[in-house]
């Protein structure tokens, strides 16, 4: 009796893993197809490693991709279906090892150093690893568990045995053993019935799931539109679109002046699923940097492996004070794998109003010890002489940088260093949120001396001044980079823009630094 109850528990766990990676396969699969447009192609052009020739050729014919697309929506769904019901197991075994096979090798995770593994790029073994492994299992064993397969097993088994004469004509009882054998055999049934009514439940309240890895289709009308390529140009050994895409508008920081309601509808609006939408068709037309405050890293991480972007990730960074560790989020940003950290324009502007330049030495040297570019952000200008005064240049400057023609700029006469971000005045006649670059023309004589490269940053004053006019007071005069946030529906509008002011500068005065 122990044996026999060792056994069916046995058989119940091997059940379980089968069912569970079925049900990954049966839903990548099905959400696919659910998706209506969904192509592989995005997945196979951003393809790297050893094999990554292979890959770009799958996706090199309309033919080709659609017979990728088949294979993967059908192939999913059918081994994902087989696995978790427990017929043609082993088949089902090597079709989905195939599979992993390729998914791995597309996108093979040797990380950058094994000592910078992060969930997001692991080291050789990864989920995909993993789950191959065990397939292997139900390649090569004869013990698949319970499921359907199990039950013809079995009927086989009763009509050859030599003490079975006559097996049809005697009515099996309720209580016989083979009976409770049929049930549990076919129990994984009622558990897929309730799994997919819940993925059909969130299908309809949701939509397609971003996260089931089924790539976000882009409308390629816009695209279309596009006037030709981005210039780019380089910070340290990275190449930079001069377009970059700012963070702001996917973490819901608005910069609203008095309008209370207007971050809640940015991330109303930006849902994960259109964040994926509007990475990628940034992506599509050209950009390929964005920078982001240190919260949305994650998400970024995330991002770049479910779909295999290459976006450069600037990310920001800022010292704890209150735990007294500086190098936090460096630490944390160098286990997501960043390639360039700068320090956030806030914390450089209050830490040099406090008279704490030396923790932007010790933060900047940190990440330069990693092998990182090191970057510096600021919105007032003071802030930057200060630390040139005291020898502390970083490998490019991010600044504040928009004229002060627009309404809602208050009097410069009322302008003081250090307010932007700080204390917003009820009095409409000083700072609320309204005015990002203070004294622009003290920004724009110290930007033409730097001989290192500047990123403008709240070119647009937070969208008081048109792209046309914004874009090109930047360039103008001096900065090599603007960082810009955008939705989705003004990204091909502005890479024009920027096409346009570029192939037409004729004032700028201060040499390209990158």
């Amino acid at each position: 009796m122990d044996t026999i109850k060792t056994t069916d528990w046995k058989k119940l766990l091997i059940t379980i893993v089968r069912a569970a990676i079925g049900w990954h396969f049966f839903y990548e699969g099905v959400s696919k197809i659910a998706a209506g447009n969904w192509s592989s192609y995005n997945y196979l052009v951003n393809t790297s490693g050893w094999f990554q020739g292979f890959y770009h050729w799958l996706a090199s014919s309309e033919t080709m991709v659609r017979a990728v697309d088949l294979m993967n929506m059908y192939g999913l769904t059918l081994i994902g279906l087989a696995l978790f019901t427990g017929l043609l197991v082993r088949y089902a075994a090597i079709g989905g090892f195939m599979l992993l096979t390729l998914y791995y090798f597309a996108y093979p995770p040797f990380g950058s150093s094994i000592f910078r593994s992060t969930e997001g790029q692991l080291y050789i073994v990864d989920k995909v690893f993993l789950e191959a492994l065990v397939l292997l299992y139900y390649v090569f064993s004869a013990k698949i568990g319970y499921g359907i397969q199990a039950i013809f097993a079995q009927g086989k088994n009763h009509s050859s045995s030599p003490l079975t004469e006559n097996p049809i004509s005697t009515p099996i009882p309720a209580s016989d053993p083979s009976r409770r054998e049929v049930l549990k055999n076919l129990a994984t049934l009622p558990v897929l019935g309730v799994l997919g009514a819940g993925a059909f439940n969130m299908h309809r309240k949701y939509g397609t799931d971003v996260m089931s890895g089924a790539t976000i289709q882009l409308e390629s009308a816009a695209l279309r539109e596009l006037k030709g390529e981005l210039p780019f140009g380089k910070i340290g050994e990275h190449q930079i679109s001069r377009l970059v895409m700012g963070g702001n508008l996917i973490g819901g920081w608005a910069h609203a002046r008095d309008l209370i309601y207007v971050p809640s509808l940015f991330k109303a609006y930006n849902t994960e699923k259109k964040v994926y939408e509007t990475l990628m068709l940034a992506e599509k037309a050209g950009i390929n940097t964005i920078n982001i405050g240190f919260p949305s890293f994650p998400l970024m991480v995330k991002y770049k492996k479910l779909t295999g972007s290459k976006i450069k990730v600037i990310s920001q960074v800022a010292p704890n004070m209150e735990k007294g560790d500086i190098y936090e989020q460096i630490n944390q940003g160098i286990d997501f794998g960043a390639e360039i950290l700068q320090i956030q324009g806030n914390w450089c502007d209050w830490l040099v109003r406090d008279q704490k330049m030396e923790v932007i030495v010790k933060m900047m040297d940190k990440i330069r010890s990693q092998g990182l570019v090191a970057g510096l952000g600021a919105h007032t200008i003071d802030s930057f002489i200060a630390c040139e005064e005291q020898g502390i240049i970083p490998d490019y400057y991010m600044k504040t940088m928009h004229h002060d023609n627009y309404w809602s700029a208050h009097p410069r006469e009322n302008r003081v260093p250090f307010e932007v971000d700080g204390f917003k005045s009820p009095d409409h006649n000083r700072f609320h949120d309204n005015c990002f670059c203070p004294f622009p023309d003290r920004t724009v004589e110290f930007v033409n001396r730097a001989q290192i490269p500047v990123m403008g940053f709240k070119v647009l004053a937070a969208g008081a001044i048109s792209p046309e006019d914004g874009f090109r007071w930047a360039f103008e005069n001096g900065a090599d980079f603007i960082c810009v946030g955008m939705f989705d529906f003004q990204i091909v509008n502005d890479v024009n823009i920027t096409i346009d002011i570029l192939n037409s500068m004729g004032e700028r005065k201060r040499s390209w630094y990158a």
